[in-house]
Formats: C-alpha cells, sequence, structure tokens
C-alpha cells in the first residue's frame, strides 16, 4: 500500500514493530524499507541502523540498505539493485510517498523515548552515493516531508544540511577538497496508475522525441494528460488521455509549442517534426487530442 494507511494519523506511537507491521504501516519485522523496484517503497524505519543516517525532522538523509555486518559496520559497497534500494529509486522517479517510522533507536532528537512512532508521509527529492563513513560506497536518499506533515517534536533544532552562514566579508574561498557526490533533482510530478501504465507501455520511452532518460537505477519519464483535468478543461484521467514524455516535451506540451494532429502527426513549433510514436495497447483519444489542438490554435 502506497501512501496513508486507514485509521492511522502522524504522530501516534506503537511499543513494538510488530504492532506497526499489524498496523499496515510498517510491513517488515526486520527490514528498513518496505518495498520493490516495480512498486516503489511503501515506507522506511528511521531507527539507527546506518551511521551515515542524518535526521532534521522534515528532512531526512537515510542511508540504502545492505553491506553491513552484524555489528553495523559497513564491510562492502551498497548498490541500487537492492530491492528496497531499488524501490526508494522508484518512488523518486514516479514523485510517490514513502510512509515513515521512527525507532527508539535512532541517534537523533526526533527518536521517540520508547517504541516506534508514525511520522507521515515523506518524498525522495533527490539521491546519491559516496565514500561512507566506514569507507565503503553508501547511496542516500533525501526525504523530505510533504507540506501537511507535522514535524516530529524534539527539545533540539538541529541545522539542516548545507545551510549557508552569513558571510563576513564580500570575499568567496571556495572549497579546495570538496567532497565528491553523484546526485540527481528532478521536479516533483507524482505519478498515478494511469501514468504509470502509459510508461511502463513505452518503456520510459517520449513518443515525441524517442528520447528515454536513463539514470543511476532505473530511467525516467513524465506521464502527460493531452487535455487537461479539472476545471476548465476538464479531461478524463485515462490512459487513451495521456502520452509518455521527457520533461522537456512535457513543456512543449503543456505550453502548446506541440500539438498532435488527428493522424497523429506532431507539430512542434509551428512545423512537421514526424509522428507519434504509439503502442498496441495504447489507443490515443482523439477527441482529447483536438481539444489540446483547438486550445493552442486560438
Amino acid at each position: 500500500m502506497i501512501g496513508e494507511v486507514p485509521n492511522v494519523e502522524a504522530g501516534q506511537g506503537f511499543s513494538t514493530r510488530r504492532l506497526a507491521h499489524e498496523a499496515g504501516v510498517h510491513r517488515p519485522l526486520q527490514a528498513g524499507i518496505c518495498g520493490t523496484k516495480k512498486i516503489g517503497a511503501e515506507s522506511i524505519v528511521v531507527s539507527g541502523g546506518y551511521k551515515d543516517d542524518e535526521d532534521y525532522g522534515n528532512v531526512i538523509v537515510y542511508t540504502g540498505h545492505g553491506g553491513q555486518d552484524g555489528a553495523g559496520n559497513q564491510v562492502s559497497n551498497q548498490s541500487l539493485e537492492d530491492s528496497g534500494n531499488a524501490a526508494l529509486v522508484t518512488s523518486y522517479l514516479e514523485g510517490l510517498p514513502v510512509r515513515v517510522l521512527r525507532g527508539y533507536q535512532g541517534d537523533t532528537p526526533y527518536a521517540p523515548a520508547t517504541g516506534y512512532r508514525y511520522d507521515g508521509l515523506y518524498r525522495v527529492t533527490g539521491y546519491g552515493s559516496k565514500l561512507g563513513i566506514d569507507g565503503f560506497l553508501i547511496w542516500q536518499f533525501r526525504l523530505e516531508a510533504y507540506d501537511d506533515t507535522p514535524t516530529p517534536q524534539t527539545t533540539q533544532q538541529p541545522e539542516l544540511p548545507g545551510a549557508p552562514a552569513e558571510p563576513e566579508s564580500t570575499s568567496v574561498p571556495g572549497n579546495e577538497a570538496p567532497e565528491r557526490i553523484t546526485s540527481t533533482v528532478q521536479r516533483i510530478v507524482r505519478s498515478s496508475a494511469v501514468k504509470r501504465q502509459v510508461k511502463a507501455w513505452h518503456d520510459n520511452r517520449c513518443q515525441v522525441c524517442n528520447v528515454r532518460i536513463e539514470v543511476p537505477g532505473g530511467s525516467y519519464s513524465e506521464g502527460a494528460h493531452i487535455r487537461a483535468l479539472g476545471s476548465p478543461h476538464n479531461g478524463p484521467d485515462t490512459t487513451g488521455n495521456v502520452l509518455c514524455l521527457c520533461p522537456n516535451c512535457h513543456v512543449m506540451l503543456d505550453a502548446g509549442a506541440i500539438v498532435i494532429e488527428d493522424d497523429l502527426t506532431v507539430i512542434r513549433g509551428g512545423q512537421p517534426a514526424g509522428t507519434l510514436r504509439t503502442h498496441p495497447q495504447h489507443a490515443i483519444d482523439l477527441e482529447c487530442v483536438r481539444h489540446h489542438r483547438e486550445r493552442w490554435r486560438q
């Protein structure tokens, strides 16, 4: 289950992980990440499992799974092939919410005094690799609370990572030995089941320009409604009204720089630019195509 759990609110406590499991907040009894590459991450536990974790309340820098010995030391590199890490990558690429459960073992002012506490929904806003404290490659995921997720209570207020200090002069000294980290960022685009189906049919390849954006652990595309949802356009949330596009083509479609003819000829900047690539299972709703075209040709 992705998203909220019925009858469970942020701030609710559980004396044991089994009770959190029975409530559906975090189903595994031991693993810190619940999910798969296909569906994304349902939930994570922040409870001191990895020494490289950082917890700032509404922002969490969460270390991925793998490479530890029984004493909690990192003894080998982590991989995005790990199912939990792959699940968090999918949550990032698809803009899916992740439930966060904090445990009493966490070395953070936001950890509960006892047991476990459900702290609401967070989104994965970036991820990257670096050498961890123990000298092995780790993958870390930055999670940020949704606007309506309450900040957990704490007696301390840690400073967010990367917060700039007030300069004492106008000179900028820079950094002669900056830490190297491979990272990716994206604008937030929430995927519905309909969009995910269209993107799966096209294997994340843009139907207009044929680009497939490869990122560590997967590929990225966006589901774009041809006829916009909601008033005044009132387009349907159906696969026939959704295209699989790269971010550039998505922006151009939304702004009218790309329109589509009834024969699926793509018009970009007023000039024909090829034919919309299709899939046998993906029937395009021509009524939505006409509505979009007429909207931008007025």
